[in-house]
């Protein structure tokens, strides 16, 4: 290493450096160096489910990929047409130069998809939670979130002037005492449809009549419910008959709809609003054409191919039914997300890299992204998945458990 360069670390940490912190992060290197590191897998194929890690083949279990549409031939062929009309990138933002035609045409498809009056796309799902947030909370308002919600809310309220108060999970007695707490004040109750880790679903009629009850709007992030739940695909508000109910509903692309990008429907007079005041909007270039067009690939294919979305919770009941058979705690999922609860932090990664020397890719969570003791390995599931795929996943799982003591 470059003498200077150690120089100047040493520096830093005798002298408290801005950088001191980097220098000192040891935790992740120490997990490379035992072999277990589960992050920042480079994958040399398309997430279908089975791609390529090193020339190895593996059965993917670990992508949000749940209708299978990322490697459809008609969503790429939709997303090289865009490339070839309008080139890769569109140089500017919604805002000022950057708005195609194609972004208006989806923005009214979504709208139509989602049954609300309006619709407006941002160029990632991270960036609708933010914008949206911080446009609507203002210093005299409160957003109320429950604890498990996605990094993207909680940044998005942090981005706000608005006080921020949180509800224990699920728990609608919590909500209303919060709910109580800010009476008198303008409140942004905003939930997710599906938690990302547990793959519960949100009491959304429980929250609908308490924000009826106490004058509160809703806002869902249904980025893991479109595509997945509904009889039609089009999220949690459907899957609960609440599509009118609910003010505001936010997906993302990156999971059924094959791209990457999100967006936001509800009110028209309120999407304008958002539209004028989003700074993650306003300040950030426009969703790419190949981007655009494919997601409106894929909303065609979950209109015309409703069997997707049955073949999907085909694959979803049987692993749920599997691993609880196999005795592994699932804790609460209702949804394609199974999450596999085995304790401690180093028992997943473990579990998570002994699964790959099976040939299973699956993701790992712990703590603090979960509570202490409670790390788990997140599978997912595809309406992509074959019975033979599936017999491959189930014996890792049980090969590995019982390996680890977690299973008899």
């Amino acid at each position: 290493m470059d003498s200077r360069l150690v120089q100047n670390k040493q520096m830093a940490v005798k002298e408290g450096d801005l950088f001191e912190k980097c220098y000192k992060f040891t935790k992740a290197k120490e997990i490379m160096a035992l072999g277990l590191y589960p992050y920042f897998r480079t994958i040399e194929s398309a997430q279908d489910p089975v791609v390529y890690m090193n020339g190895r083949r593996m059965i993917m279990v670990g992508s949000n990929n749940y209708l299978g549409l990322t490697n459809d031939p008609r969503v790429k062929e939709a997303a090289i047409r865009a490339v070839e009309k309008y080139g890769t990138g569109c140089a500017g933002s919604r805002f000022l130069n950057g708005t195609l035609d194609i972004h208006v045409e989806l923005e009214e498809k979504l709208a139509r998809f989602m049954r609300k009056e309006a619709a407006l796309i941002f160029s990632t799902g991270f960036q609708v939670n933010l914008g949206v947030i911080s446009a609507l909370v203002g210093k005299d308002d409160v957003v109320i979130i429950d604890k498990m919600n996605h990094a993207s809310i909680i940044d998005g309220c942090r981005l706000s002037y608005g006080e921020i108060k949180k509800f224990r999970h699920n728990d609608m007695d919590d909500l209303e005492r919060v709910l109580r707490d800010a009476d008198g004040k303008g409140r942004l109750i905003v939930v997710d449809g599906v938690f990302s880790m547990e793959g519960d679903i949100i009491n959304l009629p429980a929250v609908y009549e308490l924000a009826r009850k106490y004058n509160a709007r809703i806002m869902v992030d249904d980025a893991h419910g479109i595509g997945v739940l509904g009889k039609t695909g089009r999220g949690t508000c459907e899957h609960y008959g609440l599509e009118q109910e609910i003010d505001l509903i936010m997906g993302t692309y990156s999971k059924s709809l094959a791209s990457i990008g999100g967006f936001v429907a509800g009110d028209k007079d309120v999407i304008h609003y958002v539209k004028h005041f989003a700074r993650s909007l306003i300040f950030s270039a426009s969703p790419p054409p190949a981007s655009v067009a494919a997601v409106s690939a894929a909303l065609d294919i979950i209109e015309q191919e409703p069997e997707r979305i049955e073949r999907l919770w085909k694959n979803t009941r049987r692993m749920l039914k599997t691993f609880k058979e196999l005795g592994f705690e699932v804790g609460p999922s209702q949804t394609p997300i199974i999450p596999v609860i085995v304790g401690e932090n180093e028992t997943a990664f473990k579990f998570a890299i002994m699964l790959q020397q099976e040939g299973v890719f699956a993701n790992v969570a712990v703590s603090p992204a979960v509570p202490n003791g409670k790390a788990l390995i997140r599978t997912s599931y595809m309406a992509t998945h074959t019975d033979e795929h599936l017999d491959i996943v189930t014996e890792a799982f049980k090969k590995v458990g019982r390996s680890l003591g977690l299973i008899g």
